[in-house]
């Protein structure tokens, strides 16, 4: 089973169009990134309509023109990274997402910012857990976002056992992994017990999931007898003119024939 991220996927036509088209070509979930543009009320229609689940999507990341990318480790800007949580909540809990991913944001990786980080988060999940929801951190490569606060599997779960919220998990992203760590079979089996959901790309072009550095069958194998059942996010940058023209990698997985 596979969710669509639709931050990177069908990203020629509209939202609603979106998700229909992933529902089209076989995926059986959708994610996204940054949906606020839409009217969540669209959103939760066409996800009736096609019967996909939508898993999750991002708290804003700020100011991207000046540099922000995420905003919760911010010291001096806990409004805005609170009004941004508050702002994913809402907007997941009327579409029914699973889980929100609180961006944490560029920093000098000092105390100051990891004390705000993990206020941050305790609100996030004081908030999510009135909706059910669960609140997702992911640690991102240095190389595409340089100076990002959680770059590594091994502090985000620390900080998800300090914090001790049920309802806070790791978003294990193979790509982000595989770039800053590697090991990833055994980072996979280790955290396994703390992680919410999972993203796959080609290393290093973050290209579809059929080629690069990670051989993903082997892979894929070896979380699904990890235990984890629920659909893996193709979070990859198309390398041709349109999404449809790369997903032989998905006809191979599950054996369907997409359109």
């Amino acid at each position: 089973m596979f969710s669509a991220n639709l931050g990177f996927l069908f990203t020629d036509r509209p939202m609603v169009a979106r998700i229909h088209a992933a529902a089209e070509a076989g995926f059986n979930a959708v994610e996204c990134h940054f949906p606020y543009d839409t009217p969540a009320a669209e959103v939760k229609a066409a996800l009736a309509e096609t019967g996909l689940r939508m898993l999750g999507l991002n708290t804003v990341p700020g100011d991207v023109p000046a540099g922000d990318f995420g905003l919760a480790a911010l010291p001096g800007r806990e409004a805005e990274a609170r009004a941004a949580i508050d702002q994913a909540i809402a907007y997941g809990a009327e579409i029914g997402a699973a889980n929100v991913h609180v961006m944490a944001g560029k920093t000098d990786g000092g105390a100051g910012a990891e004390a705000t980080y993990r206020a941050n988060l305790t609100y996030a999940c004081d908030a999510a857990a009135a909706r059910g929801m669960t609140v997702l951190i992911e640690p991102i490569n240095q190389r595409d976002v340089p100076g990002y606060h959680l770059s590594l599997v091994e502090p985000g779960a620390a900080l998800i056992e300090d914090l001790g919220r049920g309802n806070l998990k790791l978003m294990f992203d193979c790509y982000h992994t595989q770039i800053m760590q590697g090991d990833l079979t055994e980072r996979l089996r280790r955290h396994m017990h703390l992680i919410g959901h999972i993203q796959i790309a080609a290393v290093p072009d973050r290209g579809e999931p059929d080629g690069g550095e990670l051989h993903y069958p082997n892979l894929i194998a070896a979380i699904r007898d990890m235990g984890f059942t629920g659909p893996i996010g193709a979070e990859y940058k198309p390398r041709g003119a349109s999404t449809g023209d790369g997903l032989g990698w998905m006809t191979a997985y599950n054996g369907k024939t997409t359109k």
